[in-house]
């Protein structure tokens, strides 16, 4: 019996493969983070060429036209949205002032021991730590204290302690409210004012999209509200530039420090798996007044994070 073409389990799996793949591109197209498990898959948007690839390959075996002409063009808006999200233009002002920015989640603080070699290796002037508890912060302190002198904090223990540390002066500043620990403070960088704050909103769980989403929108507001001032927003964010909610963020102003030095698609979570496949939720965004000219990710034993180390010159507004 001769198999008509578009007919058969070849057909199918590919007409299958592609509505799944469809429904994400289409939400990416939409700009919408939707529902579970939308935003989870939205993570690894560019590991999705390998389900769309395998749908061509089946639709060509199968002669499935129809099928082979949905999977190209689900190829090209996968290819498309490979690119990176947010501007990349330089700032016009002459620089002011150099630093290097570190940030890191412990993961309930265990990545600390392995984070205090990196921080004397690395000399960052500004270190922000997620899901630092107690037994962190007291690690930290008998370690590097002498180094960072200066430090906000949300004491807690957990997930939800949070720590920055600043080798320059710090005035207290309000932290954006969230489930987890996001302190705040204003650096006196070589006399010049700069906005920190730490990132580290709520996981996109499938029953918690809700809350992921408007702990995301108070750091957009966050952003919005400070464009006058030069501002450092860095953490674990718990999303890509593939999310709707992240590049929000973005387009109040701010651009991703990897980004600006070449890594947009580094992966930084889950960090044993990073080097094959990942999705880079650990970020740094900074406003106009920053370049970056090096980001990378290190490695830390007992967390499922990458720390990002990034150096960023800060320059007069003109």
């Amino acid at each position: 019996m001769t198999q008509h073409p578009g007919r058969g389990p070849g057909a199918w799996c590919a007409g299958l493969l592609l509505a799944g793949v469809s429904v994400v591109v289409g939400c990416r197209v939409a700009d919408t983070d939707a529902i579970t498990p939308v935003p989870q898959l939205l993570a690894f948007l560019p590991w999705l060429l390998a389900p769309a690839g395998l749908a061509l390959l089946c639709a060509l075996l199968t002669r499935w036209w129809p099928g082979l002409v949905w999977a190209v063009a689900v190829l090209g808006l996968l290819a498309w949205y490979l690119e990176p999200y947010g501007r990349a233009d330089e700032p016009d002002g002459p620089p002011l002032a150099g630093l290097r920015v570190l940030t890191a989640n412990v993961e309930f603080g265990r990545g600390t021991p392995a984070l205090v070699p990196v921080l004397r290796d690395q000399r960052p002037d500004v270190v922000f730590v997620q899901e630092c508890e107690s037994r962190c912060r007291a690690t930290l302190d008998r370690a590097v204290g002498t180094a960072y002198p200066h430090r906000r904090a949300v004491e807690q223990d957990g997930s939800r302690g949070s720590l920055v540390l600043s080798r320059f002066p710090l005035s207290p500043a309000p932290g954006v409210p969230g489930t987890m620990g996001m302190p705040g403070a204003v650096a006196d960088v070589r006399g010049h004012a700069v906005r920190l704050q730490l990132a580290h909103p709520m996981p996109p769980l499938p029953d918690r999209i809700g809350l992921w989403r408007r702990e995301l929108g108070r750091l957009r507001a966050f952003a919005a509200a400070g464009t006058r001032t030069p501002t450092i927003l860095a953490g674990d964010f718990n999303a890509s530039q593939d999310h709707a909610a992240f590049r929000h963020i973005l387009d109040a102003g701010l651009s991703d420090a990897a980004r600006l030095a070449g890594h947009d698609r580094t992966p930084s979570w889950p960090s044993r798996t990073a080097s094959v496949i990942g999705a880079q939720i650990d970020h740094v965004l900074v406003s106009r007044d920053f370049t970056a000219t090096d980001a990378r990710f290190l490695r830390l034993t007992g967390t499922d994070h990458r720390a990002l180390v990034v150096d960023l010159t800060l320059h007069r507004r003109t």
